[in-house]
């Protein structure tokens, strides 16, 4: 009657098997949470940058940034934006999306690398290069013409005009003429080439997330920045581009 008696080995093992299994179901459900609570994060960081921006042409009657360092657009580069809005914000955190910090310089990969200047700015986030304001009759700036630029916050569809999103590079231009990234992390460093494969990158499962001029934010599917506004002159009713077999599986628009 008092005679103690311990698990058997089958005993055990199917405890063993019966954890594992749980585990085998858990663990994806727990790495979709995971994702979910970065684009939470990532939507979070964009909020402020909308604050920041709102900031901004809130002191300078309404207009976005010049494009200018120290009144001259020579050699400016990513300084454009990263030197005039660092008094806006304190935590410099929030220019990284959580599901990409770590710099390229020091083994990051698109789509999950962040961009790092000379200056140590590190960021994985762009604004929408076309919002600018530079001087009235300044023809070009770095290189694009000014004719198409968003120059003020009072835009008319100001929810379908991007403003600041999930990127590979520190700015980018886009054109509705611009081919999608030929594979997964195919990034374009060289100016005014394709620079819409800076945004169109598979950081979170089929979409990056964006901040918009009515500074609403909203996860994009890759395939939808080719409908978006991205300036005066964008037609966004033109034929999509022929998708990648990469792209093939996302969401039509």
């Amino acid at each position: 009657m008092n005679e103690q008696r311990g698990f058997t080995l089958i005993e055990l093992l199917v405890v063993i098997a019966i954890i594992a299994l749980l585990m085998a179901i858990l663990m994806p459900a727990l790495q979709r949470v995971k994702k979910q609570a970065k684009v939470v994060a990532c939507q979070s960081n964009l909020k402020q940058w909308g604050t920041v921006f709102l900031m901004y042409a809130n002191e300078n009657d309404g207009s976005f940034l010049s494009g200018l360092i120290d009144g001259s657009s020579s050699g400016a580069g990513k300084y454009w934006w990263v030197v005039p809005l660092e008094s806006y914000y304190q935590d410099g955190t929030i220019r990284l999306c959580p599901m990409a910090t770590k710099p390229y310089t020091q083994g990051g990969r698109a789509p999950f690398g962040a961009w790092i200047t000379d200056r140590g700015h590190a960021g994985s986030y762009s604004p929408n290069g076309w919002l600018c304001n530079p001087p009235m009759g300044m023809k070009t700036l770095h290189g694009r013409t000014t004719e198409y630029n968003w120059r003020s916050l009072n835009l008319k569809d100001a929810g379908n005009i991007p403003l600041f999103l999930d990127c590979s590079w520190d700015d980018a231009w886009p054109s509705q003429t611009d081919e999608p990234p030929a594979y997964d992390g195919n990034v374009v460093e060289s100016p005014n080439v394709d620079e819409m494969k800076r945004f169109c990158i598979n950081r979170h499962d089929g979409f990056v997330s964006g901040a918009f001029v009515d500074f609403s934010i909203r996860k994009i599917g890759l395939k939808e920045l080719w409908k978006l506004k991205w300036h005066r002159g964008y037609r966004i009713n033109d034929p999509s581009p022929v998708w990648p077999d990469w792209m093939k599986r996302f969401k039509d628009y």
